[in-house]
């Protein structure tokens, strides 16, 4: 255990300003989730957020790792022991709900770009207490929006944002526009039964809402 990794809060940072949208993946079908992150990446979208909320979301990982110029990285990571099955199955990135001094020590321990999520101050400054700057605002539209997030990141202007929740194409410039915010998280880029192209299509336009912020 003396492979111990220094955590670099400049490798979160550069994997959230690759896009403008991090797709937020909850794989179901095994069989279409390499498909699915080749039409991703062709779109634009390096950065794939696989979420641990079914029995394939492992597997998912592996199979969209072999897809060339895919970033794959596991969401949902609530607790050390799922963080360690994300960083075996080749994560490149870790993304949770909250945030826990177990979860964060071990994360922080294996050296993985870790964004945790937080919802108020005391989320953040437990963050800041471990050394870390980048965060998820989740749930983002449940928690109050945009002006929540105004609110916040105010007495925390040096921490950068990924709010991720009730995101849409529709409101996802708004988000952006916030110096603070970095990416959004969404999964609109990917719904349940879209063809590869129509991802593809989404993902082209989720790499342009930036221009519209």
């Amino acid at each position: 255990m003396s492979d111990v990794h220094h955590y670099d809060p400049n490798e979160i940072d550069r994997i959230m300003r690759m896009a403008p949208v991090i797709p937020v993946l909850v794989v179901n079908d095994l069989g279409h989730a390499r498909e699915t992150a080749e039409a991703l990446v062709e779109g634009g979208l390096k950065v794939l957020e696989v979420t641990l909320r079914t029995d394939r979301a492992i597997e998912a990982i592996k199979r969209m790792n072999l897809v060339k110029g895919a970033i794959v990285g596991a969401g949902t990571v609530t607790n050390p022991d799922q963080l360690h099955a994300a960083l075996d199955a080749g994560s490149e990135f870790i993304v949770s709900p909250g945030l826990t001094r177990r979860l964060g020590d071990a994360a922080i321990k294996s050296g993985i770009p870790f964004l945790p999520g937080v919802a108020n101050s005391g989320d953040i400054m437990r963050g800041m207490d471990m050394g870390l700057t980048h965060f998820k605002f989740f749930p983002a539209m449940a928690n109050g929006g945009v002006p929540a997030l105004k609110s916040l990141a105010a007495p925390f202007y040096k921490c950068k944002f990924c709010p991720t929740g009730g995101i849409s194409a529709d409101n996802a410039a708004e988000w952006l526009a916030m110096p603070s915010v970095l990416c959004v998280g969404g999964s609109w880029v990917a719904p349940a039964g879209a063809s590869p192209e129509e991802i593809t299509r989404l993902a082209k336009e989720a790499c342009e809402l930036t221009a519209a912020a």
